[in-house]
């Protein structure tokens, strides 16, 4: 909220897709990341066993960025971005746009299992195999 301390429309959507993913996964953690000139506030990534989501403000859109989108099912088509790619997908909501809340925390949700499924599929190959 870097925008000589005045909350727009952008800070308020960012704040009501940080609730609605709380809500989603109430075990997701939030950092800071990647602070640097251009973005003194830094970008916010939410986490639950990897990276979930980023979330960045731009002039007309607030952009959610999942980590793993590629491989997420989005029945209800909220991914409208970054669609080409192998591994990310992405949300960008504008000024107006209104999200589908359900929809949203049900990605979210599913994003937490593919993450969660991958890390004990990372934990199982870990393990050395028995010697008899």
């Amino acid at each position: 909220m870097n925008r000589k301390n005045a909350l727009d429309w952008r800070d308020e959507t960012l704040a009501h897709v940080r609730r609605l993913i709380k809500e989603g996964d109430p075990l997701i953690v939030e950092e800071v990341k990647w602070r640097k000139p251009s973005k003194p506030d830094g970008v916010p990534v939410w986490s639950h066993d990897g990276i979930i989501c980023t979330g960045e403000t731009y002039k007309s859109a607030v952009k959610l960025t999942f980590a793993k989108g590629a491989s997420l099912e989005d029945p209800s088509g909220l991914f409208n971005s970054s669609l080409d790619g192998n591994i990310r997908r992405a949300i960008d909501i504008g000024e107006n746009d209104k999200i589908n809340e359900k929809a949203f925390k049900a990605l979210i949700k599913a994003a937490v299992t593919l993450n969660a499924s991958d890390a004990a599929a990372r934990a199982g190959s870990k393990k050395k195999p028995k010697q008899t």
